[in-house]
């Protein structure tokens, strides 16, 4: 079975800085795109950053420049550095992968998309 297990949540002052992590536990060969999301309460559920397998990243313009997606393809992890943080960054972040390849007995299966349990982030001003 394979799935995200995300870490590093919790709770900040404004101005400072949290690291979430996210492993992709499972017999994986390979994972496309992996990035972050999150979702305030009251509303939809966000891009945050994405990276690609190799390397390309993109960032929703509220957080540019202050967080930072990184990735290390052997171990099939994710982190998302996240400094200056700001109240408004409060919300459940959870971490996504696009196009999980993994081995299923004999088999190579693709899960076209996965999504990790979600950990909190709260910024108190």
């Amino acid at each position: 079975q394979v799935q995200l297990v995300e870490s590093g949540g919790g709770l900040v002052q404004a101005g400072g800085s949290l690291r979430l992590s996210c492993e992709a536990s499972g017999s994986i060969f390979s994972i496309d795109a992996m990035g972050w999301y999150r979702q305030a309460p009251g509303r939809e559920r966000e891009l945050v950053a994405t990276i690609s397998s190799g390397g390309s990243t993109n960032y929703a313009a509220s957080v540019k420049g202050r967080f930072s997606i990184s990735r290390d393809n052997a171990k099939n992890t994710v982190s998302l550095q996240m400094n200056s943080l700001k109240p408004e960054d409060t919300a459940v972040y959870y971490c996504n992968a696009d196009n999980v390849y993994y081995k299923d007995t004999i088999w190579r299966r693709r899960l076209g998309d996965l999504w990790g349990q979600g950990t909190q982030v709260t910024v108190s001003s």
